[in-house]
């Protein structure tokens, strides 16, 4: 998992009352409160003082450049002034590494698919088909084998032309959209992102890795470069972009983002479109209910926040906790799954737990495809095994079992 803890204790709830604060009468200031409460630099990443991310009265976000704030206000803001929302400064953050462990491996590992109870659902046919989940990440290497035939390809577009054919704001997205505004000088792809996916949705018909739901769609949605960084902007444009091909799940596998009301905006502008978020809660053995990380912290209404456990379903020690924004634990440690060029690898951290819960939640939903999102999360979180003396320090005390969770959705959606 790339974390890094905000030094603030900020709570999301005050993102409600920020976003809410704006008065009736509209202004430039109001909606671009450079000074304000909205504005508040000492917990936000880097101001890119020449980029603003603008909120739009009909619920989309886009990113736009000017030579300063002055001057994007008159000439920008003031014009659109009633189909203008908010205005904030994007930022860069910086995605700090844990020591994650790399190990190349030829074997297969699965035990976290087992330890979940996957396996006994693929026995019955059970594997995702007809559900999208997005991969809003670093690199995923949509030529990997075992993931190439399981990437949602986007058919109304002609790829590698130059042209947005499709006319959605995207050149050449299909086989996914990449949002990356200031690349790497590294030109080694990061393996996080083929990782993530694979542990979601690997197809074993051409190699080892089990994913968990390995008929799901995926949708890959990049906005960190090789080196780890991006922008709130960025961010933004890509969960923007897996709404936009149909993602009824997405994984946000990364933390550290800025204390910002616009990305909690656009998690609460998901929610409102049925989508279900599963986020990572970090590495640093904190717990957020009293040093909140974002993502992780949000807690809007279809997020699921994801604690990490070991091989013994113990929930291990750098994994973050919450007995209050931290929702369940997931397998985490030793994990093997796909990186770049054809190979696999282990590695550890919430950022793996994630995407445990990303296939479950495809898995189940497959079967109950009118299920929404509130169910779905619903049926996750009140399935969850519970060792008596290893409970984990989460909101449910259990670690995700998928077999209980397709039965609660069955009760919930008959």
């Amino acid at each position: 998992m790339f974390v890094a803890r905000i030094a603030q204790s900020l709570s999301a709830v005050a993102f409600v009352v920020v976003l809410s604060a704006c008065s009736v009468q509209k202004s430039a200031e109001s909606v671009f409160p450079q000074n304000g409460a909205m504005d508040n630099r000492a917990c936000m990443g880097q101001a890119i003082e020449n980029k603003f991310i603008v909120q739009w009265e009909d619920g989309h976000f886009s990113v736009e450049e000017a030579v300063n704030a002055d001057v994007f206000t008159k000439e920008f803001i003031e014009p659109r002034l009633s189909d203008i929302k908010h205005v904030t400064y994007d930022r860069e953050f910086s995605i700090e590494k844990t020591s994650t462990t790399v190990q190349a491996s030829a074997y297969t590992d699965s035990w976290g698919q087992d330890m979940i109870g996957a396996r006994q659902l693929w026995s019955q046919g059970i594997k995702g088909e007809g559900v999208a989940v997005a991969i809003v990440d670093s690199f995923v290497d949509v030529n990997h084998t075992q993931l190439a035939p399981r990437i949602l390809l986007n058919t109304a577009e002609i790829p590698n032309n130059g042209i947005d054919d499709d006319g959605n704001g995207i050149v050449d997205d299909y086989t996914g959209g990449v949002f990356v505004s200031k690349p790497s000088a590294n030109p080694t792809p990061s393996a996080h992102g083929s990782h993530v996916a694979g542990i979601i949705g690997a197809d074993p018909s051409y190699g080892p890795i089990e994913g968990v739901a390995p008929k799901a769609s995926l949708i890959p949605a990049q906005f960190l470069s090789n080196s780890g960084s991006g922008s709130l902007g960025d961010a933004i444009k890509a969960l923007q972009y897996a709404a936009s091909r149909g993602a009824k799940v997405i994984n946000a596998s990364w933390g550290g983002a800025p204390c910002d009301g616009a990305l909690y905006s656009a998690f609460k502008t998901l929610e409102s479109k049925g989508i279900l978020v599963v986020v990572a809660a970090g590495n640093e053995g904190a717990d957020i209910d009293a040093y909140p990380t974002f993502p992780a912290a949000f807690n809007v209404g279809t997020q699921i926040t994801v604690a990490a456990g070991n091989s013994f379903d113990i929930m291990t020690a750098w994994s973050n906790s919450g007995f209050n924004l931290v929702h369940l634990g997931a397998p985490g440690e030793g994990i093997l799954s796909t990186i770049p060029n054809n190979s696999t690898a282990y590695m550890d951290g919430t950022s793996m737990a994630a995407p445990f819960v990303s296939g479950a939640a495809a898995l189940i939903w497959g079967v109950k495809p009118q299920a929404t999102a509130v169910q779905v999360k619903q049926a996750l979180l009140q399935s969850v095994d519970v060792s008596p003396g290893r409970e984990y320090r989460t909101s449910t005390r259990g670690r995700l079992n998928v077999v209980k969770a397709l039965q609660k959705l069955r009760e919930l959606v008959p």
